[in-house]
């Protein structure tokens, strides 16, 4: 079955309103006068003329003056750019969903703290339905009721398809909000811009002392990191998760497709990416997620997300590779792994030299941006190529160990791969059982999901060309000289 979604407005009719307050993206990096590196993908951009000191003047937060509404629509939507400072949407004009299935303690406690909001409960064919029912009338929520248990995605358009209000707040049962006015607030103040469909804050592990909860705390899977960003397929927030997601119902058309139990969210987030819309995630905004319950239950999770890979690649094609990497990349880090680093010493230095010839004729400082690019570029991709490496093969890795050739570098490969997940948080030693067990769940998930569908899709990498010759690496080829 299709769900499709409506076609965003053309950013060519829709620039940023003059007097719009805008504020360039933290991660931005100014490497010489006319380049700016960042956004979402990473990219090198140019910016001729009087556009870099426009760019410049937005770093701390400014106003769009008369004459920059298209140059500020044109950042925004390469991920540089973000309205600030915009007018929340009046809670009247929001309806939230909440999608429950047999938890009615966790729906009292979200319940509690949603007072002012109009409120609708989808009962997903809970085995008392009645508990659900009083609950919903004790807060003044209205209640939808499926007779047979369809799955989160179905519920949510169940909840979509009987409220009518501009904008839907879809909560998960097990978050936790500690002021949902302030949550709604900012999250809603994200879609003033015509062009974002949807929202969503910072997830973090509810707070808790048994080992599962506080390893969820600092490493839940739906946290998607300390930083804000536009989220694009492949780019640093690839999707963010629906346990607590803000949408324009404009852009919502026919929702979640209901054939995912899991994963679509996921599905969700591409197809308004495809449809040209904008999706925000705001790392400022934070909510918490409880853990699950029971040893059985939290690796039965971790299968699941794995798993979703096989139906999303079905879908999505390439983008559900688990890594996506340039071949010269590989080769250099494939050459570390096997203690070859002066290859990828040459090929780093390679593609320096290739990027400060491209750029020498256009840039005051060619080995400056050429450093930040490429050498920086390749040596902060080394620790997520191995994070995903070992996050969907980690079982295969484990099985190569037992090899006696291999086996110092798998664990070599395994052990980077768990640590990497900890470049924001420092993993503690007694973390590191659990992310074992984590990244396992998850790769026996993929592989699950790979044979459920007959597709490699999922496990195949996308590798692509590059533009660096063998010759290039080896020193034959001619270029002139670079200043």
């Amino acid at each position: 079955m299709s769900y499709p979604l409506p076609e965003a407005p053309r950013p060519v009719e829709a620039p940023v309103a003059a007097g719009t307050r805008v504020v360039l993206d933290a991660r931005a990096r100014f490497l010489d006068r006319d380049f700016v590196l960042g956004g979402s993908p990473r990219r090198l951009l140019r910016l001729p003329g009087g556009s870099a000191a426009v760019a410049r003047r937005w770093r701390d937060g400014d106003k769009v003056r008369h004459g920059e509404e298209r140059f500020a629509r044109t950042l925004i939507q390469q991920g540089l750019l973000v309205t600030s400072g915009s007018e929340p949407i009046d809670p009247h004009d929001i309806d939230v969903i909440i999608p429950v299935c047999d938890d009615p303690r966790s729906l009292r406690a979200l319940l509690e703290g949603l007072g002012g909001f109009e409120v609708t409960v989808v009962d997903d064919a809970s085995n008392d339905p009645q508990i659900v029912r009083d609950c919903a009338q004790e807060f003044g929520a209205r209640l939808v009721r499926l007779e047979v248990n369809s799955g989160p995605g179905a519920a949510r358009n169940a909840g979509a398809r009987s409220t009518a209000r501009p904008f839907l707040w879809f909560l998960d049962v097990d978050v936790s909000l500690e002021d949902a006015a302030d949550v709604a607030r900012r999250l809603s103040a994200h879609l003033r811009d015509p062009l974002v469909s949807a929202a969503a804050p910072r997830i973090r592990g509810a707070a808790g002392s048994s080992a599962r909860e506080r390893f969820e705390r600092r490493f839940s899977p739906l946290d998607m990191g300390q930083h804000s960003a536009l989220v694009v397929p492949g780019g640093a927030v690839p999707y963010v998760p629906s346990a607590c997601l803000f949408v324009r119902r404009d852009a919502f058309g026919e929702g979640f497709d209901e054939g995912l139990r899991t994963g679509e969210d996921v599905d969700l987030v591409w197809r308004l990416h495809d449809r040209g819309w904008l999706v925000r995630y705001d790392a400022r905004i934070l909510v918490s997620h409880r853990a699950r319950d029971s040893w059985r239950r939290w690796w039965s999770q971790r299968v699941g997300y794995g798993a979703s890979s096989g139906d999303l690649a079905r879908r999505h094609g390439v983008r559900l590779a688990p890594v996506r990497v340039d071949t010269w990349t590989l080769i250099a880090v494939l050459s570390v792994i096997c203690g070859r680093p002066l290859l990828a010493g040459r090929i780093v230095r390679a593609a320096r030299d290739q990027m400060i010839q491209r750029v020498s004729s256009i840039s005051d400082q060619p080995r400056d941006v050429a450093n930040a690019v490429v050498v920086r570029g390749m040596s902060q991709a080394a620790l997520p190529l191995v994070r995903s490496t070992v996050r969907t093969f980690g079982v295969v890795i484990l099985v190569a160990a037992l090899h006696p050739r291999l086996r110092w570098r798998a664990l070599l490969v395994f052990l980077l791969g768990t640590i990497a997940r900890g470049r924001s948080v420092r993993m503690r030693p007694r973390e590191i059982p659990l992310a074992v067990a984590d990244d396992l769940a998850y790769s026996m998930g993929v592989v699950k999901g790979a044979w459920r569908n007959r597709s490699m899709t999922s496990l195949r990498p996308s590798i692509t060309r590059s533009t660096l010759r063998v010759a290039d690496v080896l020193g034959l080829a001619r270029r002139p000289f670079a200043p």
